[in-house]
């Protein structure tokens, strides 16, 4: 309970006060380590799931103060046209031309910010592998309309004129293993996630690339780099303050972050009419959990609401009987009182 305690404080992290559910997550993996060297979980009475019953009591105190979790709100696909129309101009660097890039697939493509950034602390416990060249392939249409996968070494121009590329995940946060996520080209000539992977196959090929090298690798005068977790959200809250995000839109900066990119995806698909099934097909959710990326807050999703609920449907409760039998009743009434009730 002690150490319990201390978690809570925030004395093993970074000074600040944690949530109830990491406290419970450092005491879980305590009684783990118990349980591996065959001494016993101690936290917990044997056969039981739950905590010993003061531990319990003591986490479902602190549950019972901790403030609401303030979930990142999803972006519009403004914020990654923004920063890719910004690294077009000739002052760009490598970095912001690729950061830009990236949050532009991500957007699109759905994807966890594993998937495409190096992370500034590494976790090797992490089961998401990030995307490498290897995992790129693009495809064009031929004159019959199929599409056929390109040459490897075909060059970059024929790279920009790719009418639809895939991602192949080698392995992911759910354990999903060669799994393949496609876009076709949207018609822009820039803000297309087919041409954003284009730019991004493109410079490091010509970089003397191998086929293990990581989306996120960018070269900058010689010098080798890898794009960061911490790069794309410093560039989405940069963007989104210059598109005034909180005044627009309600959207303070300090909720926006990288998971902003793979929730607005889905918010946009939702938007568009796509199901439930499609979304969850393109974001590679095996449960239902990728509804808490569709947020109900959007004004969007009650838009003609009000309208369709003033509408009066004239419903009978049928279990309530509304329509009863008068006949006992109206039996001994004359003839012509009996017609005028009726």
């Amino acid at each position: 309970m002690l150490f319990s305690g201390r978690v809570k404080a925030g004395w093993y992290g970074y000074g600040r006060p944690v949530a109830n559910g990491t406290v419970s997550t450092a005491l879980t993996a305590v009684g783990q380590a118990f349980s591996v060297d065959d001494r016993g979980n101690p936290l917990k009475p044997l056969g039981s799931k739950d905590f010993h019953y003061p531990v319990k009591v003591m986490l479902d105190g602190w549950k019972k103060k901790d403030p609401p979790t303030m979930k990142k709100l999803p972006i519009e696909v403004d914020i990654p046209e923004y920063l890719v129309e910004r690294a077009m101009h000739s002052e760009a660097t490598e970095g912001t031309k690729a950061t830009a890039d990236l949050t532009l697939i991500a957007f699109y493509y759905l994807l966890r910010v594993g998937e495409y950034t190096c992370r500034t602390k590494r976790n090797n416990e992490k089961q998401t592998v990030q995307f490498r060249i290897m995992d790129v392939t693009f495809f064009k249409r031929d004159k019959r309309g199929r599409l056929k996968q390109m040459d490897r070494n075909a060059s970059a121009e024929e790279i920009m004129t790719a009418d639809s590329c895939t991602l192949k995940l080698s392995n992911q946060k759910n354990g999903w293993r060669g799994v393949c996520i496609n876009h076709h080209a949207n018609g822009d000539a820039t803000l297309c996630p087919v041409k954003a992977l284009g730019r991004r196959y493109n410079h490091i090929k010509a970089n003397k690339h191998k086929p293990e090298t990581f989306l996120s690798t960018y070269w900058q005068k010689g010098e080798r780099h890898d794009v960061t977790n911490g790069d794309i959200s410093k560039a989405l809250k940069f963007a989104a303050g210059i598109l005034d995000y909180p005044g627009m839109k309600g959207i303070p900066l300090d909720r926006i972050d990288t998971h902003s990119l793979r929730g607005g995806g889905a918010n946009s698909l939702s938007l568009s009419g796509y199901s439930d099934r499609e979304i969850q097909k393109m974001g590679r959710w095996k449960s239902d959990t990728f509804k808490e990326y569709i947020s109900s807050q959007l004004s969007q999703f009650s838009v003609g609401m009000s309208k369709s609920m003033k509408k009066v449907f004239n419903f009978v409760n049928v279990e309530g009987g509304v329509y009863h039998d008068v006949t006992s009743t109206m039996i001994n009434e004359p003839y012509s009182q009996a017609a005028a009730t009726a």
